[in-house]
């Protein structure tokens, strides 16, 4: 079956959507921007094509309703296992890294010492894997360096301290060998823990293995169906560093309005708040761009903003949201700029301002400054879309709603909780149109 992909290289993270001929979405895929620009785009991309497959053992399933009342547990069952089966190989990649790393590094008489500490902790983590991809399991990132640095810096503090070595060796070990493991890409071998994740699955779930053949023969006919990559378009932040041709790239103003109008075919105004910019972008009714407006080279009131301040809070990025919406003062923030926000939130705390008012004041200021942007732009129309990783973040959210009602009175916003991949689905709507429209051919391949 033909493909198209659109891509958007992020400055935080890259985005991958796959849609098929009738423009259906197959799958979404994300993954960490890193310095290997052409890996970042390879793994987003393997991540949506992987999506895409569930969604087609998804249909295939559905018309043969062999597990009807089981199939959305099939399905997330199944996923979990082949993310085990994922995760498992990464860190047997990693260890094996981390051991070639010692074995070029001098740590005196410590060698023998750290090698047998590695395989404590490896032992340790890999004991660890199941529970983290159980039902109901609960993870801050599903990012393999996140998950495993997490795990690993827990097990190897541990460890160090048990067996009287120096801890920072093993955190050195991990710093280099980390960033080999995540650049490499383990697209050969989804074949393979798919089908160890559906042998999993069954056993998981007694009650579907009476259905084996039935669920069996429409999953491997899936896995035998090649999904084409037809064409490619990429764009966002980091587009001039994509793996591919410039006939293949869309700038992200474009990308971002007609996403947003596929999404959203009422779209007039399009708001863009992600890692590094800030968009503001008025489409017509067919989602072609009218005008648009961007923030400057600050990174004030983006999302390394707010990375910024979570670090200077000793907080997750995903917990500033929820703090912010405990508040119950209004607190003016006077500056959005990154230098200077650390001094002020330290100034906030001294005087004894509590942090979720703190943290409420701050998203306020930051959606005042896309107002600006918006405002410069012609202003908000209805249908208003609020796109970008930062439209996750409940506090921003709401923020954005007083002022629209304040600003603009009543009027319709729309908010998707796959706003984050408007650009990559904007680019592979692009991508769609070069072939099925314009007659194109030529693939770009990432």
């Amino acid at each position: 079956m033909r493909c198209f992909i659109g891509i958007d290289l992020g400055s935080t993270t890259t985005k991958a959507v796959v849609i098929d001929e009738n423009q259906n979405i197959l799958g979404r895929g994300i993954t960490n921007s890193r310095s290997n620009y052409d890996t970042a785009a390879a793994v987003a991309k393997q991540e949506a094509l992987l999506s895409g497959r569930f969604q087609l053992f998804r249909q295939a399933l559905t018309k043969t309703q062999a597990l009807n009342g089981a199939l959305d547990g099939f399905i997330g069952q199944l996923e979990r296992d082949f993310r085990a089966e994922q995760y498992l190989e990464q860190l047997d990649d990693l260890e094996a890294t981390c051991h070639r790393n010692l074995e070029k590094t001098n740590f005196g008489d410590m060698g023998p010492a750290i090698r047998e500490a590695l395989g404590v902790v490896f032992k340790q983590l890999k004991a660890e894997a199941g529970a983290l991809f159980a039902p109901g399991a609960k993870r801050k990132s599903d990012f393999f360096r996140d998950i495993a640095g997490s795990q690993y810096l827990a097990a190897g503090e541990a460890v160090a301290k048990s067996m009287g070595i120096r801890y920072d060796f093993l955190l050195n070990l991990f710093d280099r060998s980390i960033i080999e493991v995540e650049n490499r890409v383990y697209g050969d071998s989804m074949r393979r823990h798919l089908l160890s994740a559906l042998e999993r699955t069954f056993v998981a779930l007694p009650e579907t293995a009476a259905r084996r053949t039935q669920v069996e023969a429409p999953i491997k006919g899936v896995l035998d169906t090649e999904m084409e990559e037809t064409y490619t378009v990429g764009t966002g932040y980091g587009r001039a560093r994509l793996p591919f041709s410039k006939e293949h790239i869309r700038s992200e103003i474009l990308c971002h309005g007609l996403g947003a109008h596929v999404m959203y075919p009422g779209t007039a105004t399009v708001l863009d708040i992600g890692g590094q910019d800030t968009k503001a972008i008025q489409v017509d009714p067919a989602g072609i761009v009218e005008s648009f407006q961007m923030n400057d080279r600050c990174a004030a009131g983006c999302g390394r903003y707010l990375g910024y301040i979570a670090d200077e809070m000793n907080m997750g990025l995903h917990e500033l949201g929820p703090l912010a919406m405990q508040s119950t003062k209004t607190i003016r923030i006077n500056s959005t700029c990154t230098v200077f926000a650390g001094a002020e939130l330290r100034d906030r705390l001294a005087l004894g301002d509590k942090r979720e008012d703190i943290m409420a004041g701050l998203h306020r200021a930051i959606i005042l400054r896309a107002m600006s942007i918006l405002a410069r732009s012609g202003g908000i129309r209805n249908e208003f879309t609020f796109t970008g990783g930062v439209a996750k973040n409940e506090a921003a959210v709401k923020s954005l709603k007083e002022l629209i009602a304040e600003n603009y009175g009543e009027m319709t916003l729309n908010i998707n909780p796959d706003s984050i991949y408007t650009g990559a689905l904007g680019g592979a709507t692009f991508a769609w149109r070069a072939v099925v429209e314009e007659g194109k051919t030529a693939e770009a391949r990432a």
